[in-house]
């Protein structure tokens, strides 16, 4: 009998049956389904199957947790329900056609400003610093900056200009080059055409609006002249230029023979593409920018702007849950560019400490759940740094209750936020962090309506929480030991049983001692970019942020289970039982095994400092994933004691990782 018929016989029954499945596939630790009705799929039953450690949705995909033998559970799952398995990029596609055309838009956009976010959140924090440093008068009575009295401080305010010129003023060269990696053209073509739109032949974009028209230089073609203007700052010129080379390049591509392809794409592609970003779609998107920045600006400034404020502030978070939010890093970039700041983007900071309140509310309200707390705690820390996915999917979304109560949190905090001006230099880290990205002009304002987003959402679901949350929510309580004959009560028709004699201790498993996998840095499971890992839903583990390009076996094992095509991943088996996971990055399965090598196969013997896998940092990072590297203990046999030191620097095969007893 299969190992896992029943289960996959319930699994296929509880998502909808066969005629419901678009598609799927599978991963190392997951199975990603691409369902014609998401709504036919019966969570809490699924969620009940014994091999499924939980239930998501991201990006159009229904995932299903299986673990380290989810290929196995694949493969009876597709053979007993007669369905072929796709790869995952075609997976990826399918999911898809369960977005509208808004949300694939916005996902399009989230795909295209993923990579240079960190870009961004470093220039707000630098542009914050340099602000501090030159442009607030803190000596003297107030009347000079750090900058005035110190040459120091002179030198520091005029060198980081330059980082912040670099991520600000040349931000089209970011946003084409995505554009190229997202639509897989060529990406040094992308880098260039930004170029062409930032160079310093062109009269700076920030200097249009000072320079007479007779003073704008042109490219003269006799029968025409083109403006020789600068986009700097501009993100909607950018993004039409990216996707109009994207275009060209794909269409002679098409029609070009493979022979001369490699001469001719790329200048039929670039030379076009440049002509038509500064004369069609550069000044379009110019104006497009313009207009949404001003639309933008006008409602935050209007005299509705405290209700603009409170509607974004209530709805930011379901935003959040349909990936519509991913629009806002363009509106606030446009608005930085324009505007010298924005006032959109500290209410969503604050969105984020609201929801991580309510999270921290149910923490204390369940603080004898243990299971919750495992979910909770990582997910509060995470909210108040920035990343709410993990809070709102793992806890305020499952009881309802904690979204509301974040929502209506977040709305009057906005409202503050607003009310007083609040205005930050650029995007920077969220949550509590975020105050480092506000003119220091509005801290105070900004501490107001961060109190604000703390306890008004903690005081409510507190409040609501202690009402609505059942017995079974707050305290996991321990399965009552079944009777047994030896323990039952004697009756007159039967003598007593004779006390069993006691059964032997079960040997305690033999300590086990894990060495480092890589040389770098270990880091909290719960630090993972990724809810699965960080909440702990496939066992206890910790991460690592490595510093070369190689993973090794952490002792002696035999390797259960690897991902053949994509390499990113790979099983270990102890001689106790216990079982590893090691996963390298973070949704490096899309990747498809570019830049990993394996040096394993299933059934191999490997001894502790063997070398499992190398990586490419740098093919990683060009894909826009971390290389956060994730060790986890999948099967702990008996071992109920397990320690990982965190927080540390280690090399492989020498530095103990983790102890497990």
């Amino acid at each position: 009998m299969a190992k896992y018929q029943e289960d996959v016989k319930v699994l296929l029954d509880k998502i909808g049956g066969k005629a419901n499945i678009q598609a799927v596939s599978h991963c190392m630790t997951r199975m990603r389904f691409v369902l014609a009705d998401p709504k036919r799929a019966d969570e809490k039953a699924i969620e009940a199957i014994s091999s499924v450690k939980g239930t998501f949705t991201q990006a159009g995909q229904y995932q299903v947790i299986i673990g380290n033998d989810v290929a196995n559970f694949y493969q009876e799952f597709t053979k007993y329900a007669g369905i072929e398995g796709v790869s995952k990029d075609a997976v990826k596609s399918a999911a898809k056609s369960n977005q509208n055309p808004l949300q694939r838009i916005m996902g399009a956009l989230g795909e295209i400003f993923a990579p240079i976010i960190p870009a961004l959140i470093c220039g707000g924090l630098v542009l914050g610093f340099r602000n501090i440093i030159g442009e607030v008068d803190l000596l003297n009575g107030r009347t000079q900056s750090l900058a005035d009295v110190s040459q120091f401080w002179a030198g520091m305010y005029s060198f980081l200009w330059l980082i912040g010129e670099a991520i600000f003023h040349f931000l089209p060269v970011g946003i084409t080059w995505s554009i190229t990696k997202k639509m897989g053209t060529t990406q040094i073509l992308g880098i260039v055409l930004g170029l062409t739109l930032i160079s310093p032949q062109l009269l700076n974009g920030f200097s249009v609006a000072t320079t007479p028209a007779s003073e704008i230089p042109v490219w003269d073609f006799g029968f025409a002249q083109v403006q020789m203007i600068g986009y700097q700052g501009q993100v909607v010129a950018a993004i039409l230029a990216g996707f109009v080379l994207v275009y060209l390049e794909k269409f002679f591509k098409k029609i070009c023979p493979e022979v001369i392809s490699m001469v001719v794409v790329p200048f039929c592609a670039l030379v076009p593409a440049v002509l038509i970003a500064h004369t069609v779609v550069g000044p379009i998107g110019w104006q497009i920018g313009d207009f949404i920045a001003n639309i933008v600006n006008m409602g935050l400034n209007s005299n509705f702007k405290l209700l603009f404020a409170a509607l974004f502030g209530l709805f930011y978070a379901p935003i959040v849950m349909t990936g519509l939010h991913h629009m806002t890093n363009a509106i606030d970039s446009q608005l930085v560019n324009t505007y010298d700041g924005t006032n959109l983007w500290p209410m969503i900071a604050l969105s984020n400490i609201a929801q991580g309140s309510a999270v921290l509310a149910m923490s204390i309200l369940q603080k004898r759940n243990e299971r919750a707390q495992q979910v909770n705690i990582p997910a509060c820390i995470s909210c108040y740094l920035g990343v709410t996915e993990p809070a709102l999917f793992g806890v305020n979304m499952k009881y309802g209750f904690p979204l509301v109560c974040g929502m209506i949190g977040s709305a009057c905090a906005a409202m503050i936020s607003i009310g007083t001006n609040v205005t930050a230099i650029s995007i920077g880290v969220g949550g509590l962090p975020g105050i480092l990205s506000i003119y220091p002009e509005y801290w105070l304002n900004f501490l107001l309506a961060m109190a604000v987003a703390i306890v008004v959402p903690f005081v409510l679901t507190f409040i609501v929480g202690s009402r609505k949350l059942s017995r079974e929510d707050r305290v996991l309580e321990p399965e009552p030991a079944a009777i047994t004959e030896a323990t039952a009560p004697a009756t007159a028709e039967a003598p007593a049983a004779q006390p069993a004699a006691p059964a032997e201790t079960a040997a305690a498993p033999a300590r086990v001692v894990l060495k480092a996998i890589c040389d770098g840095r270990t880091l909290p499971l719960s630090e993972v970019p990724d809810e699965v890992f960080s909440q702990g839903v496939m066992g206890k583990g910790m991460a690592f942020e490595p510093t070369g390009d190689t993973i090794y076996a952490p002792a002696d094992a035999d390797v259960s289970v690897v991902m053949e095509d994509s390499r990113h991943a790979c099983g270990l088996a102890l001689a106790d039982g216990t079982e590893l996971l090691i996963h390298i990055g973070i949704d490096t399965v899309d990747m498809n095994g570019d830049g990993f090598t394996l040096f394993v196969h299933e059934g191999d013997h490997v001894k502790a400092g063997d070398k499992l896998i190398t990586f490419s940092p740098d093919k990683i990072a060009a894909a826009g994933h971390p290389k956060t590297t994730v060790f986890v203990v999948t099967e702990p046999a008996g071992h109920e004691n397990m320690t990982f030191h965190t927080n540390i620097d280690v090399k492989h095969g020498e530095t103990i990782a983790a102890e497990l007893a």
